[in-house]
């Protein structure tokens, strides 16, 4: 068992400031104990925000050759420690490790190798007539990030902000927390100058409130819930930081008439069950031509049967359990509704698959013959659930994808890219993915509506952590 009572602060692992309080990280696969981690307070955000305030005046100045060399410098070690990282999150999150190794643990080099990149040529001043506008790092930069993709958010906000010249306190999941320590250890063995990366544990209504209305943090970053990214910019508020928030999302995957219908729909499938579904921009609407419904109904059908759910640690396993009993439930209970509500029950359903009794494994379902207004098509199920809803004609279809709350993503499947790309044009989403093509680190990802403001992600997320300074009179 790995257990981490302490936090990382201006370069030291410190006690907690008011006493020890723990908190058991469990294995969704098994439920048994495998961590455990103190929980922060108030004071310990204090003293991590003081660090991180007096490193950020050396560290603001250092050079770009001098960040450039510290940010390949953790590139290095974390490559050592990869493997480890990887089997860490599938023990405390879930995910198979086949997925942690191709993408959850290959999502920080990603996002180090972009910063990296975009620091290397980064213009920092531009004179127009007789002003100078310098871009400068905001500041100290609080960071509280989830469980679902957990090095992948860490990574996104870190080494921007590394990059940018920022100082910064993490507050990872409490749920799946021991990856982001293993991530803090990296960080000290690269060399980062004490302060100015720090890692508080804790909960939200603790540690996370602390942060957000924290006079000496210039600029929050929050990744999760609609409901908790509220909170953050409410306590945010009253010092008028500069909020950026990735949030939730209820993504619409439009199957359009003229699509490769098999590919399309396994496809879509699939990347709804991926990860268990926890992912914010699972396609998990699947809108599909009326006259086709039923057509569309028997792919994602057998999408769902040939996807097999087990150990994350088994080579053969497709998706792994859910990540907690708390949320297992959650999923339970908005698969019932779905059924209460009238929605078409295809495969899957409530209750565990065969022979997975310990665990919070979940079943992979499809419903059909949903409607917008249904329970199911509103909420985020964040678990391998699939809805279908049928459209009469293509204007039908835009306005089903429309009507959400959440704009983060959206998907277009057609046989013509040029069709393809006028209905993404008319999808109010953050992101549009054609033809279910794969994720660009070096394109903008953050979300319309109640799925957030700014963006993560190449030069728009390396922006979200610069402020932006105008010296008049520089020359005459």
């Amino acid at each position: 068992m790995k257990t981490y009572e302490q936090f990382y602060i201006n370069g030291e692992w410190v006690d907690p400031a008011e006493g020890l309080n723990t908190c058991d990280v469990l294995n969704p696969a098994n439920e048994e104990v495998i961590g455990r981690i103190a929980m922060g307070s108030a004071a310990d955000v204090d003293k991590a925000v003081i660090a991180a305030k007096d490193a950020f005046d050396t560290f603001s100045q250092t050079s770009v050759e001098e960040r450039l060399a510290l940010l390949g410098k953790i590139v290095e070690v974390y490559q050592s420690r990869y493997d480890e990282i990887a089997e860490t999150i599938s023990s405390e999150m879930g995910a198979p490790l086949t997925l942690s190794k191709a993408a959850q643990a290959a999502t920080g080099l990603g996002h180090f190798a972009q910063a990296i990149e975009i620091l290397q040529s980064f213009e920092w001043e531009e004179t127009k007539g007789r002003t100078l506008i310098r871009k400068e790092p905001i500041g100290v930069v609080g960071m509280i990030t989830p469980w679902n993709w957990p090095i992948n958010q860490i990574s996104c906000k870190v080494a921007p902000a590394l990059a940018a010249g920022c100082t910064m306190v993490l507050k990872p999941t409490e749920i799946a927390p021991l990856n982001a320590m293993l991530f803090t250890e990296v960080m000290h063995e690269a060399g980062v100058p004490a302060g100015v990366f720090n890692i508080v544990n804790g909960d939200g209504i603790t540690v996370g409130e602390a942060m957000s209305s924290h006079p000496g943090i210039d600029m929050m970053s929050f990744t999760g819930s609609t409901r908790a990214g509220i909170a953050v910019a409410k306590g945010a508020a009253d010092t008028v930081k500069r909020v950026a928030q990735e949030l939730g999302g209820k993504s619409a995957n439009i199957i359009l008439d003229d699509a490769d219908f098999e590919s399309a729909i396994t496809g879509g499938a699939r990347h709804c069950f991926n990860n268990s579904g926890q992912s914010c921009n699972a396609p998990t609407r699947m809108l599909v031509p009326e006259s086709r419904h039923d057509e569309a109904k028997e792919i994602a059908k057998r999408a769902a049967e040939t996807t097999k759910v087990g150990d994350p640690f088994s080579e053969d396993t497709g998706i792994g359990p859910v990540v907690s009993e708390v949320h297992f439930n959650k999923i339970q209970g908005l698969i019932e509704k779905g059924i209460e509500e009238g929605a078409e029950l295809v495969v899957g359903g409530p209750g565990k698959p065969e022979g997975l009794n310990a665990g919070y494994y979940v079943r992979p379902t499809v419903f059909a013959n949903v409607n917008n207004d249904m329970t199911i098509a509103r909420e985020e199920i964040f678990g391998p659930v699939l809805s279908i809803l049928p459209y009469e004609d293509e204007e039908q279809a835009i306005q089903i994808a429309n009507d959400t709350d959440y704009g983060l993503y959206g998907y277009v499947s057609s046989g013509d890219v040029e069709h393809a790309k006028k209905v993404a044009n008319r999808i109010r989403a953050g992101s549009v993915a054609i033809n279910n093509a794969s994720a660009d680190f070096t394109a903008p990802f953050g979300g319309y509506k109640q799925s957030g403001n700014g963006r993560e992600w190449g030069p728009f997320g390396f922006d979200e952590f610069l402020e932006i300074k105008a010296v008049v009179g520089y020359s005459s």
